[in-house]
């Protein structure tokens, strides 16, 4: 069976639209909040990104900091993402989930009881910030054999010659930084200079398919909606810090930020 996350992009296609993938850190606010959140959303989200907490993200804006912490401060470990990827799948069994990470902890983990849990609770995609091209080539590999897709990442910096051969190199789903910037921030290059870069990318080998995250917000997703994907995590991220801090229920809160982005993008 092909992996999930291409039959995702074959249906945004079909409905003449970009995939919508939503980024929530596992475990915000608690395990339990973490897998209601997942569920509410599912069916107005094309690919589920799940974030693992790390106390030292090196990528991560303060939106998904905050989740972060909270994550860690209710004892979130990995085996109990794991936990809360495998209870999604029994409600959702062909929603595509993706985990991203740092590789410090697949690392302490083992690689192989890693992948082997990954492949057991259901994750379809791997996205480890930072480990980068060509240091995760023998990993990307162990991943494909186990049918889980391996996400490169992009940035506007990327030279040409080195975008080829990570393209060539990479699996069906690539990840496309929009700006130089940690997540979450304010969208500092036009949409236009962000497509820009995204055709060129496209232009050498248009079979792959390329989502842009990074500044995604319900303000400038419609002008980006060119894209095979679109990533939104901090502005989620935000709602349920703002839920939290109003005494309102995230899980629904979540829910209708992504309606709305749903609809904008339909």
């Amino acid at each position: 069976m092909s992996n999930p996350i291409s039959y995702a992009f074959k249906k945004a296609k079909s409905e003449k639209r970009p995939a919508l993938l939503t980024y929530t850190v596992a475990g915000d606010r608690s395990k339990k909040q973490s897998l209601e959140i997942l569920k509410s959303i599912s069916e107005e989200v094309d690919i589920l990104e799940i974030g693992v907490p790390h106390n030292t993200p090196v990528a991560d804006g303060s939106q998904i900091q905050t989740s972060s912490y909270r994550a860690i401060k209710n004892g979130i470990k990995v085996n109990d993402i794991f936990k809360i990827v495998k209870d999604f799948k029994k409600f959702d069994k062909y929603k595509p989930v993706i985990l991203m990470g740092y590789y410090n902890m697949i690392f302490q983990y083992g690689e192989n009881e890693f992948l082997r849990k990954c492949k057991i609770s259901g994750v379809n995609g791997l996205i480890v910030v930072d480990l980068p091209w060509p240091e995760n080539k023998k990993f990307a590999s162990k991943c494909k054999k186990k049918s889980i897709f391996f996400i490169q990442l992009l940035s506007p910096t990327t030279t040409q010659n080195r975008l080829k051969k990570i393209i060539k190199d990479s699996h069906e789903m690539i990840y496309f930084i929009s700006m130089l910037s940690t997540t979450g921030g304010k969208l500092k290059v036009s949409s236009k200079e962000i497509l820009s870069n995204y055709d060129k990318i496209k232009k050498i080998n248009s079979k792959k398919n390329v989502v842009i995250g990074f500044g995604i917000t319900e303000k400038t997703i419609k002008s980006l909606k060119k894209a095979d994907g679109l990533v939104v995590g901090s502005a989620i991220c935000r709602e349920i810090t703002n839920s939290i801090k109003k005494g309102q229920n995230p899980v629904t809160n979540v829910y209708n930020v992504v309606n709305r982005l749903k609809n904008k993008i339909k």
